[in-house]
């Protein structure tokens, strides 16, 4: 029986990457607050974030570790508190911490990469009581694991995807064309989140869609903004697309016949 984090909607599924940020927007930048509410707007049922931890501890969701890209401001989100960083995030869409979040959006569901080895465990007792309705990923599967402890620990059991050890294991199992050692790499795990391609090397392939399926696993292919690409993507079988563009990605899956 799938986790129920995968029943609000079909597959295949738009998961918005750090929210949505319309082409047209002023004065919202992803993962905020603004973002993840404009996701919910145009019909998105799952949303992708990043966690780090700030100064005195709150979890808030940020890709980079730093404030540099998203504010011009070079600190570390772990050199700044809670309360700084909301107003230096007013006039950008809001800062998102994942407890506020996650109660104001009852009926996205996310999927959070635990980017920060300090995050992973006030995330997973953050999320123990929301846990339908959570995926947690990271490319560490040690963060991940932690994660999914601290939540375990408190009674809830969030859905997770592979981390990046797990990914290069199953790449092998794959070469070896059996089901059983795939089955066997994924044990555990409830999707596998991947770029299509890494440099040359083409991950995405027939073979591994049909393998990672017989293990009862979806594939996410990680990040897809050209419609072209989505179409192709969804016609070889993909089980989820992430997406800065999901209102394209939207219009895609709906179209599937």
């Amino acid at each position: 029986m799938s986790h129920p984090w995968f029943a609000a909607s079909a597959a295949p599924r738009v998961l918005a990457h750090r929210g949505f940020v319309p082409t047209d927007a002023e004065g919202i930048v992803e993962n905020t607050v603004a973002a993840f509410a404009a996701a919910h707007a145009i019909g998105a049922k799952y949303v992708e974030s990043d966690c780090h931890l700030t100064a005195d501890g709150v979890v808030v969701f940020f890709h980079d570790d730093d404030l540099l890209r998203v504010t011009g401001d070079p600190r570390k989100i772990a050199a700044v508190r809670h309360d700084e960083l909301v107003e230096i995030m007013a006039d950008r869409g809001g800062l998102a911490s994942a407890a506020d979040t996650i109660e104001a959006f009852p009926t996205l569901r996310f999927n959070i990469d635990v980017k920060s080895p300090d995050a992973a465990l006030p995330l997973g007792r953050i999320v123990a009581g929301h846990a339908d309705r959570v995926l947690i990923t990271s490319f560490s599967d040690a963060r991940r694991r932690r994660a999914l402890e601290a939540a375990r620990h408190l009674g809830g059991e969030p859905a997770t995807s592979a981390g990046r050890e797990t990914v290069a294991r199953l790449l092998a199992a794959v070469s070896t064309g059996s089901s059983a050692l795939v089955r066997r790499v994924l044990r555990g795990v409830d999707a596998v989140q991947i770029p299509e391609r890494q440099g040359p090397m083409r991950i995405v392939t027939p073979r591994l869609l049909r393998l990672v399926h017989d293990a009862d696993v979806e594939v996410h292919v990680w990040t897809v903004n050209d419609r072209h690409d989505m179409d192709r993507l969804l016609a070889l079988g993909v089980d989820g697309l992430v997406t800065d563009r999901a209102d394209l990605a939207l219009n895609a899956t709906a179209s599937r016949p």
